[in-house]
């Protein structure tokens, strides 16, 4: 029986984690424009609309492009 090192392993692990990460950034940040913009059509609850909607863009962009700049 063969084992393969640890490190490889954690490896696998921690890149897995960064992809569910991202995936779910992604997701949330769909659901979360989806909402600010239902919210936002009602005059009365534009504000938070607007607030719940740009948080959802800022997630959704940082589940696409977050791995950008980082040293692999």
């Amino acid at each position: 029986m063969t084992t393969q090192p640890a490190g490889r392993g954690r490896r696998w692990l921690a890149k897995g984690e960064q992809i569910l990460s991202h995936v779910a950034a992604v997701v949330i940040g769909f659901i979360l424009m989806v909402v600010g913009l239902g919210l936002g059509v009602t005059m009365i609850m534009l504000p938070v609309g607007l607030v719940v909607g740009l948080i959802g863009v800022g997630a959704f962009v940082w589940g696409l492009v977050g791995h950008l700049g980082k040293e692999q």
